[in-house]
């Protein structure tokens, strides 16, 4: 009987996938893993703005770079594009993802949301939610939240069914519910209270083993750990002296919309933020971003962001090292680290140098000691006594001694290699054969103008844009067949006409009888458009018709999911002499989506 169980046992050892859990829970020092309390550090990567190809070299450089977290959120309108057909393929493969961070030997910071902003078309959602009845988004609203909780719990389930969180052996150690909802919670009213305690209900209700967080929630019920994100979060106090310091979001550059210059973070304003956030007592920091990617397809939102979503971010648009940036912050992360022992086994305690000068020291009743000395005046570098000797702190800037005494990095001081990256053509001899021999494979078709399908509508007035085409595409005409009678004042003074359109956005081109007459577009800070364009009119039939383009939905504010688009009117004929004015606003305006299906042919000879 014995010998049958023995073999039982090493058949089961052989066939089940034994998993050794560890355990995630925290206090108010740190995230505690397996009965240690940890100071980690984080970086975002979004799996679906790199290639797959892509991923297994991105993770290796965010842990060569001393990342010890891959944050990541999980976009809802990728994965459901359609209510209840999934996508979990190709740059949305999740699973793929994360066992490929498990394999690196990092962990996973899950952001689930399902909101997400992050600059991404309709923050995330899928705008099938804005057309189902009775719905209002992100507040108490019955139907709002049976959609979250499932798309919620699906991902929880599709995690749990692959032993991918730490409870389970796997490698993520927290889980974010929501997403910067206190910067406009006020918004909904006594409503949104109710919400986030149900969120986080309903979240820590799906035994995911792990903590869950809310990111700029400064009221976020137990156990929920509320965070912080900006570009500095030093100050920064959890809402329970039992909850860690945690940042889910250190900006290290910021995202790019069309019309606007590039942004820039310089990389000692960053390590300084890194160091001064750990010195006052924080043991968890995320960049966003650690990679920033590319907006593929229609994800951007905005609208108006860029499809870069470089970010100035350690690792650039391409998988390559953005330095001095990324090297500079690796050496921060080793010299945080050496501090370890001593951060995690004490509080801080923090004295006065000066003005703008500060010492803190972690000492513990074993003899560990660790010391940063900052210097937060921007204006002047100085010297600085502390424990009998004499440091040198330049302006804007940390020093940091794992044994307070030596001082192994200042923020201020970069040591790394300075690159700049350049693409540089290669010609060859073959350079014009190739290029004829790619061009012949291409063909094109001019698109008319105005109504060309059978597909087209006609209805009295202006239609809003998104509601109408309900995402499906960026691209809508607005047609109007007018009569001018030849006894018109603008035709009998000979004066000019002008064409006045007002639209909520985002870019508008106006053709009269086919031709073009005029354009207008707005920008990431004022998406509306406004234009008077003179035109010249005929007697008898006159066509105007009008391009409407959205540049990404808007991804953030409260109540963004309302927000709308299109040629919204007055759409109005103005005579510049006589003053005369015609509405054409709630006329019968007819009405065509145009989505663009392309087909790519490559010959290979």
């Amino acid at each position: 009987m014995a010998v049958v169980w023995l073999g039982l046992f090493w058949l089961l050892a052989f066939t089940t996938p034994f998993c050794f859990g560890a355990n995630v829970t925290y206090d108010g020092r740190a995230l505690v893993i397996d009965g240690n309390r940890r100071v980690l550090v984080s970086g975002s990567i979004h799996y679906p703005r790199s290639t797959p190809d892509m991923w297994p070299d991105l993770i290796q450089k965010s842990k060569d770079g001393g990342l010890d977290v891959i944050e990541t959120y999980v976009f809802w309108d990728s994965h459901e594009p359609v209510r209840g057909q999934y996508d979990f393929e190709g740059r949305n493969d999740l699973v793929k993802f994360v066992k490929l961070v498990k394999e690196a030997g990092l962990f996973v910071h899950l952001r689930i949301g399902p909101y997400v902003c992050a600059e991404w078309n309709y923050g995330g959602f899928p705008l099938w939610l804005h057309f189902i009845p009775g719905i209002k988004l992100r507040t108490d609203n019955e139907p709002f939240k049976a959609e979250m909780k499932r798309f919620t719990a699906k991902i929880v389930d599709m995690m749990k069914q692959e032993n991918l969180y730490a409870s389970q052996g796997g490698p993520i150690i927290l889980s974010q519910i929501e997403n910067e909802y206190g910067n406009i919670d006020s918004a909904y009213g006594s409503a949104a209270k109710t919400y986030i305690n149900w969120a986080a209900s309903m979240a820590t209700s799906l035994n995911t083993g792990v903590p869950w967080v809310m990111c700029q929630q400064s009221d976020a019920p137990n156990p929920i750990i509320n965070t912080c994100n900006g570009f500095y979060c030093d100050q920064f106090t959890p809402n329970a002296n039992t909850k860690p310091k945690m940042w889910t979001e250190n900006w290290s550059g910021w995202f790019s919309s069309f019309g606007d210059p590039l942004p820039y973070r310089p990389t000692e304003d960053l390590a300084f933020a890194v160091a001064r956030f750990y010195q006052l007592g924080g043991t968890f920091q995320n960049y966003y971003m650690y990679h920033g990617g590319t907006n593929f397809g229609r994800s951007a939102g905005g609208p108006f962001i860029t499809t870069s979503y470089d970010y100035d971010a350690p690792i650039d648009e391409y998988g390559l090292l953005r330095q001095p940036k990324w090297g500079h912050l690796k050496d921060v992360h080793k010299a945080i680290k050496l501090c370890e022992e001593a951060m995690v086994a004490t509080d801080p305690k923090t004295t006065s140098l000066g003005s703008n000068l500060e010492a803190t020291v972690y000492k513990t009743q074993s003899g560990k000691c660790a010391a940063f000395l900052a210097n937060f005046g921007t204006q002047s570098d100085a010297t600085v006594n502390f424990n009998g000797k004499s440091y040198n702190l330049p302006a804007w800037s940390v020093s940091i001694l794992p044994d307070c005494n030596n001082v192994v990095l200042n923020t201020a001081k970069i040591n790394s290699v300075s690159t700049v990256t350049e693409f540089v053509p290669q010609s060859s001899a073959d350079d014009t054969a190739t290029i004829d021999a790619f061009a012949s494979g291409w063909s094109w078709i001019n698109e008319p103008i105005g109504i060309s399908s059978d597909s087209a509508f006609t209805k009295p007035g202006l239609l809003e844009q998104i509601n109408t085409t309900a995402d499906k595409s960026d691209y809508l005409w607005y047609s109007l067949s007018t009569e001018v009678k030849e006894d018109e004042p603008f035709l009998k003074d000979g004066s000019q006409t002008v064409l006045h359109i007002d639209t909520q956005g985002h870019v508008l081109y106006a053709f009269i009888n086919g031709k073009l007459a005029g354009s207008g577009k707005g920008r990431n800070s004022n998406r509306k458009v406004s234009i008077d364009v003179p035109i010249s009119l005929v007697p008898g039939q006159n066509k105007i018709d009008l391009l409407s383009l959205t540049v990404g939905l808007q991804n953030y504010g409260a109540f963004f999911d309302l927000v709308g688009a299109g040629v919204t009117g007055p759409v109005q004929l103005k005579g510049l002499q006589n003053g005369s004015t015609v509405d054409l606003s709630s006329q019968q305006w007819t009405y065509q989506v145009i989505e663009f299906k392309f087909l790519y042919i490559f010959r290979l000879t």
